[in-house]
């Protein structure tokens, strides 16, 4: 919680009574893994804040706003509203759809082909300028999800290595349990999970 945080990094707090805040989602009204947020600007009598977007989330959606104005705090809502949505996407289909947002990603020939026919060893069709960029999505996400075919041709390593940033996690469809022990998925650079239908045998897992 970017309030949270916020509030701690003030070291003379007696500051914040004076100032205004701004955060592109509406500060949290419930108690989760945290107290609400809403109750931390009211504690220290911040008396401005200025919100991106509303909190769809149904435990929110208005309640925050609604705490703060009833203790005096003026609220001003829809600023760079456009841009807040779309920094919040992921959070929003989570709760809206209910499941994880999703980029789907594939390279492509002018002619309509994705690799060559009959395959045999990784191949890469595409730029430099295209590879920083797929790294720099691998980095934003929480996981990455290849199936069995792409993990034997290419044998990827599925990490972020062309820009700084975190390693997603690995899942890969492997129905029947034939993948190799030794592809390099099942190093130990990041966490993997292999997703198969076949219950007699262990699935792996590498940390």
């Amino acid at each position: 919680h970017a309030e949270v945080n916020t509030v701690n990094s003030v070291e003379n707090k007696s500051l914040l009574s004076a100032s205004t805040l701004y955060v592109n989602l509406e500060p949290c009204a419930h108690f989760g893994k945290t107290p609400p947020c809403a109750n931390l600007i009211i504690k220290h009598h911040i008396p401005k804040v200025v919100i991106g977007c509303v909190d769809t989330f149904s435990e929110v959606k208005g309640k925050g706003i609604e705490k703060m104005e009833t203790q005096g705090i003026k609220v001003t809502t829809g600023v760079l509203n456009k841009e807040s949505l779309e920094l919040n996407k992921r959070f929003f289909t989570f709760h809206e759809r209910e499941r994880p947002y999703i980029i789907l990603k594939w390279a492509e020939s002018v002619d309509g082909f994705i690799a060559p026919k009959n395959q045999t060893e990784a191949f890469w069709m595409t730029s430099a300028k295209s590879k920083k960029l797929v790294h720099q999505w691998r980095s934003e996400e929480m996981g990455i999800l290849i199936g069995t075919e792409t993990a034997i041709k290419d044998n990827p390593l599925l990490t972020v290595r062309e820009v700084k940033g975190k390693n997603p996690i690995r899942f890969v469809l492997d129905k029947n349990l034939r993948l190799p022990k030794d592809l390099s998925l099942f190093n130990n650079s990041a966490k993997t999970y292999t997703l198969t239908n076949n219950a007699t045998q262990e699935s792996r897992l590498t940390v």
